[in-house]
């Protein structure tokens, strides 16, 4: 279970990091009509996010294989 936890983590740490746009889009962006975008800090927080769940999620993959 945690390998599956895992392996969650860390997708959704990649789409964070590879398209924040996208985590703003499901988040925010459909609510808003017409052209906006995310801040830059938006931006920034939301790959640093990404790269916390990434670790968090290696670290849910290798508990799992070793339990």
């Amino acid at each position: 279970m945690l390998m599956f936890a895992g392996i969650i983590c860390i997708a959704i740490g990649l789409t964070n990091v590879i398209n924040p746009n996208f985590a703003w889009y499901l988040k925010e962006g459909w609510k808003v009509d017409g052209d906006s975008e995310p801040s830059d800090t938006y931006i920034a927080l939301t790959k640093i996010g990404g790269v916390i769940a990434i670790v968090f999620g290696i670290i849910f993959f290798f508990t799992g294989i070793f339990s």
